[in-house]
């Protein structure tokens, strides 16, 4: 259920719970004497519980940057035509006027406010502008049998929108039909990537676009800001949608103002040796340090990710080199990051979170890095690795894993337990989130501090061997240990595609079943994990905003974003 369909949710409420009113930018149009804006615009969004600011132009990144830190969401504003050439199409001749520097104001605004997830609001032209970022395409010339430039006054409608079933706006306004204003002869084609057609005009022009991955992001085609001066203003609750999202965003980052968020397993580092720079934001990984910041993420484990492979005295000595290879390549990049910094202990990564930088742990997920040769483990702690899995997918000379596995050693072997006290005694925590039910059994009686699964979810959701069934799970919280909920498709569906709410529903299955004191969150971020809604480290703060609809507390919030699991750490490194 969505904050708009929750019978006592109230706007006004909810903005006195957040402390103050959400602030909503709004574009404008630059003429001749400067930003010019339309008091609808603003009227709507004062009337729906917003304060309404204008958005500077500007075509700086960092000065749009700037601006949306102090806002809480956008309404794209309507206006000229948008230079199909920034589109890569040619220009048709119908074309109408453009303005080159309002188009790369808003494509870049745009992009941004979308990397940060902040919910946007685009009207008419803003509803072309968010197709036009999101991939989609446009038709520069409308030629359809019904008017769409109409001459009527602005308030009055003229034609009517089929709003689709199941989608946003459809529980906006709760009904399937809405009679609309129409000021525009360009309009959406396709709506992009993340997007669907939300509403349809009786001849088939595209008139609402909406994010299907839970995000808070919607564009309409017809102006509904026109209808502010009347008496029964019947297009106030897309405001009001828009300002109940703001004011959820607005507690939702300073909830990450506060709290320390440490995300305990990406493999991130597999992806280093092509040329990554992790100072700046790469599409071709979920993790760096830009999208940290739009996320809001202060920390992260990145592990040294080794498939297993044979056990011959070559490939193991070849594994530990490759362990050691991906851990210098961690240290390099985050060496030359500005603002990031390497952390060993909680107290490291507190102190960064203080400093204002972001923060890199080192893993290790595969003891098949060990080898035959125990110093390694006391090696690879004094090169700061705070968790060794002990497993991978298959097993090893250590235990047997959940995933294709011969059961050799029933459990734990007989180095395995060498190996699980060795890691009690130098202080690196024991992660059985690949292993088998008896090897977790096995770890979970012989160490003799808590363990963790840095990265696993709940059997009773979704049946596969690599989750952790409601006994396991009641045992590892009994003997203080943590389970992080991951983001892997697979680890939380079987069937369809697994999306933010189903990681929200296993995070709340293990909170019911563990307690509170015993949950978090591993992504697998860059080892294929990652869902619509949560796909990668800048869209971690929609995780935020999923804990305060379940109405957690802050001190619930920062237990579930890393404050257990550096519980278990302070525990296992006192030793």
């Amino acid at each position: 259920m969505q904050p708009w369909e929750k019978k006592d949710y109230d706007v006004a409420s909810a903005n006195e719970a957040a402390g103050v009113r959400p602030v909503v930018g709004i574009t404008a149009n630059f003429g001749e004497y400067g930003s010019q804006l339309a008091e609808a615009y603003y009227e709507s969004v004062r009337l729906a519980g917003g304060v309404p600011v204008i958005v500077p132009a500007s075509e700086s990144v960092a000065d749009l940057d700037d601006v949306l830190l102090r806002v809480d969401a956008l309404v794209f504003s309507g206006g000229g035509d948008i230079n199909p050439l920034l589109l890569g199409v040619e220009p048709e001749p119908g074309l109408g006027g453009i303005n080159g520097k309002r188009d790369m104001q808003e494509l870049v605004l745009m992009r941004r406010a979308l990397d940060k997830q902040m919910p946007v609001l685009g009207i008419c032209r803003g509803c072309q502008v968010l197709a036009a970022v999101m991939g989609g395409k446009l038709i520069q010339d409308l030629k359809a049998p019904l008017k769409h430039s109409q001459k009527a006054d602005r308030h009055v409608a003229t034609h009517s929108v089929e709003l689709k079933e199941g989608t946003m706006l459809r529980s906006i306004f709760g009904c399937e039909r809405l009679e609309v204003n129409s000021f525009h002869h360009q309009a959406v084609a396709e709506p992009g990537r993340g997007m669907t057609v939300a509403a349809l005009s009786p001849d088939g022009v595209i008139e609402g676009i909406e994010s299907i991955e839970h995000k808070s992001v919607i564009g309409v085609q017809w102006h509904p800001e026109s209808f502010f001066c009347l008496k029964e203003d019947k297009m106030l609750p897309l405001f009001q949608w828009l300002t109940a999202e703001a004011t959820e965003y607005k507690a939702a980052r300073r909830v990450h103002a506060q709290v320390l968020t440490l995300d305990t397993h990406c493999d991130t580092p597999m992806f280093f040796h092509e040329d990554i720079d992790f100072s700046r934001r790469d599409d071709r990984i979920l993790v760096d340090s830009s999208k940290m910041r739009d996320g809001g993420l202060d920390a992260s484990i990145m592990v040294a990710y080794l498939p297993q492979r044979e056990r011959d005295e070559a490939s193991l000595k070849a594994a530990t080199a490759k362990a050691d290879e991906l851990l210098d390549g961690i240290e390099q990049r985050i060496a030359s990051a500005p603002g990031v910094g390497l952390a060993n202990t909680p107290a490291d990564l507190r102190r960064l979170k203080a400093e204002g930088k972001l923060a890199i742990m080192r893993g290790i997920e595969n003891g098949y890095a060990v080898g035959h040769d125990l110093s390694n483990v006391e090696r690879f702690r004094r090169r700061g690795v705070v968790y060794m899995t002990l497993c991978h997918n298959g097993d090893n000379d250590i235990c047997d894993s959940a995933a294709r596995t011969n059961n050799e050693h029933g459990g734990l072997s007989t180095f395995g337990r060498e190996v699980v006290r060795e890691m009690n005694r130098v202080g690196m925590m024991v992660d059985l989130s690949h292993g088998g039910v008896r090897s977790f059994y096995d770890a979970l009686e012989l160490s003799s501090v808590p363990i963790v699964c840095s990265h696993a979810s709940c059997r009773a959701l979704c049946d596969h061997p690599r989750n952790l069934d409601d006994e396991q799970m009641k045992a590892l919280a009994a003997k203080d240990g943590v389970m992080q909920v991951t983001l892997y498709p697979g680890f939380l569906r079987l069937n369809g595609e697994a999306t933010i709410l189903d990681a929200m529903a296993h995070l709340d299955h293990a909170v019911e079943v563990m307690g509170i004191d015993h949950v978090g969150l591993g992504s697998d971020f860059d080892g294929d994990g990652g869902v619509p809604g949560l796909a990668n480290a800048s869209e971690v703060i929609n995780y935020t905003r999923q804990l305060l609809r379940r109405r957690y507390s802050v001190e619930q919030i920062q237990m579930l974003w890393g404050g257990n699991f550096l519980r278990v750490m302070e525990k296992v490194q006192e030793v």
